[in-house]
């Protein structure tokens, strides 16, 4: 078992759809190429986009800012290769809108070295010097969701966070970018601990691991620093155990509230690249310039874990690791949660954890979409304890405003656990998502009603 803990337990439900990762887990991370032509929307996070600083014609170096936060929910942007602003104009985005963004072209000789400012001393930092110093540095959620992370680990007046909790589950199907972090990147996890107990007043941290990456944990508990309060838990694989609120369930034994938020139960979830992240950029004063992306999938020649450019255009990703002639589909992020892309001339972005590339004899669409058995394969694998059938049932009839009020409709993630397990092909989490988006529509121009 090794210097960390294992656990047994974990929360109700849940699925275990085939892993995939053995083709990348073993392979270290390796630098991507500098695309001749980056992209780089202004909205590659959730909040206000950023605010552009420079102006077209403009030559720029690796690392300098190129767009200041918009807002509080919002980070800056800087440039991931040392170039000349091409132009500022609409960019095409993995949601299929335009949205606005810098065209970056690359200087032919330009070379891996960053502009560094003054470093943050996490010794000397007060907690609101370490919060503003990962804004500065424009970090989000590297998970997937791309939420700014210095928003998240605000902790609100009359709570406190009792847990600092790393996320190093990564239980999407394919992905092995958090494995690599964990195995190649410990002494910038641990720096990025010490930001993090300082800025949440955690008194301690748990790492937390699925156990199809006991060498990442093994790792990770041979070279805990003398001092830092660290534990590293493995808990059993299941699908989506890298929710934060089902590893909190797994891990802490607490179970967050409907409608609620970790801090509501003593913790604070990060990703483990984030913390990476953090322990990276903030001693040096940098700005995140790339990230590491999984490259996978039937579909992919050179398969692997690679540090990519933000910016870097979908298409060149996959003229440099190169694809099938019969490519079907390519999906950002992981299989269960990601979204299939229908253009690649969309860039990477901060959020973008995986590529996954399917051919056609992968891609295989149901025939037909069949009426609701009533079985309960769905009932029993919602990891929240939804009833994803009942709620499919009121999609279909447009009552969605039912939905959120007696159903929980927002409590729902987005897993896709139920249309996975769905024998009559119904596509249920789509239908969770529409529904989701009508309810947060309504209330907004409720919202936009009742203040004027």
């Amino acid at each position: 078992m090794g210097l960390f803990n294992f656990r047994n337990s974990t929360f109700r439900h849940g699925i275990h759809p085939p892993e995939h990762k053995s083709e990348t887990n073993g392979l270290p991370i390796r630098q991507f190429a500098f695309a001749p032509l980056l992209v780089l929307p202004l909205a590659q996070h959730i909040g206000a986009p950023s605010k552009i600083l420079v102006r077209e014609g403009q030559e720029v170096m690796r690392g300098q800012l190129l767009a200041e936060a918009g807002g509080y929910v919002s980070v800056p942007l800087h440039a991931p290769v040392s170039g000349r602003v091409r132009k500022i104009a609409n960019v095409p985005t993995a949601k299929g809108e335009m949205s606005l963004g810098i065209y970056l072209e690359a200087f032919p000789a330009s070379g891996q070295e960053v502009l560094e400012s003054d470093g943050l001393d996490w010794e000397t930092a007060t907690p609101e010097d370490i919060l503003q110093g990962i804004q500065n540095a424009g970090i989000v959620g590297l998970g997937g969701a791309a939420f700014p992370t210095h928003v998240k680990l605000k902790v609100p007046e009359g709570k406190s966070c009792e847990v600092l909790l790393i996320n190093g589950i990564e239980c999407e199907p394919y992905l092995t970018t958090d494995h690599r972090v964990m195995l190649e990147q410990a002494d910038d996890i641990f720096m990025g601990i010490r930001y993090l107990l300082k800025a949440t007043g955690a008194p301690r941290a748990i790492i937390g691991i699925e156990a199809n990456k006991r060498d990442a944990a093994e790792h990770l508990s041979r070279n805990i620093p003398e001092g830092l309060p660290v534990t590293v838990e493995v808990v059993p694989v299941k699908y989506p155990q890298g929710s934060e609120k089902m590893l909190i369930t797994s891990v802490m034994g607490r179970e967050v509230p409907s409608g609620g938020l970790p801090i509501d139960v003593g913790a604070v979830v990060v990703n483990v690249a984030t913390t990476a992240e953090i322990g990276r950029l903030l001693p040096h004063g940098r700005g995140i310039q790339e990230r590491v992306v999984t490259i996978t999938g039937p579909g992919v020649k050179k398969k692997g874990n690679y540090l990519i450019p933000v910016g870097t255009p979908l298409r060149f990703v996959l003229e440099e690791v190169g694809v099938a002639d019969n490519l079907s589909e390519v999906y950002l992020g992981g299989p269960m949660m990601g979204m299939a892309v229908s253009n690649l001339d969309i860039s990477i972005t901060k959020g973008t954890s995986g590529i996954l590339a399917f051919t056609d004899n992968e891609v295989r669409r149901a025939d037909k979409v069949y009426p609701c058995i009533k079985c309960g394969a769905c009932v029993d694998a919602c990891p929240i304890s939804l009833n994803p059938s009942q709620m499919g049932i009121l999609a279909k009839f447009e009552a969605y405003d039912e939905m959120a009020a007696n159903h929980n409709l927002m409590d729902c993630f987005e897993c896709g656990s139920c249309s996975y397990v769905c024998p009559s092909n119904i596509p249920l989490v789509q239908y969770f998502r529409m529904s989701k988006g009508v309810v947060r529509k309504r209330a907004a121009a409720k919202k936009e009603v009742a203040n004027v």
